[in-house]
């Protein structure tokens, strides 16, 4: 069955979508199927983002903890690392909101975020 690993940046205990990119020291990760989706783990990850200076690799420290991922679900992004990611194949979604409602939105419209054709 086909899967989509989703990174998720959230703050420890949080219920919620909220961190910044560059900020976050946390990604949730959860596998997304046809079926639902599930909670897989939690990778930690260095901040890349210091005081707006950003560092390209620290932005690969960042896509290496989250190898296995197709997209980074966040709060904020700045324009630079979201184009960085895009261009290492990574989708970046930009939202706010519980968790289990960012989820179930793409759930609901995975073909539209992640199109049949390109299914692994």
């Amino acid at each position: 069955m086909t899967h989509h690993l989703i990174a998720l940046s959230s703050a420890p205990g949080s219920k919620a979508v909220e961190q910044h990119f560059g900020r976050t020291d946390r990604f949730q990760i959860y596998s997304l199927n046809k079926e639902g989706y599930q909670f897989i783990e939690t990778r930690l990850v260095e901040p890349c983002c210091s005081g707006g200076e950003h560092v390209i690799s620290a932005f690969d420290s960042v896509l290496a903890v989250l190898s296995g991922c197709e997209a980074v679900v966040v709060g904020k992004i700045g324009t630079g690392a979201s184009d960085y990611l895009n261009e290492k194949g990574m989708k970046v979604f930009v939202t706010q909101g519980y968790i289990e409602d960012v989820l179930e939105e793409l759930h609901r419209n995975q073909d539209r975020y992640f199109p049949p054709e390109n299914n692994k």
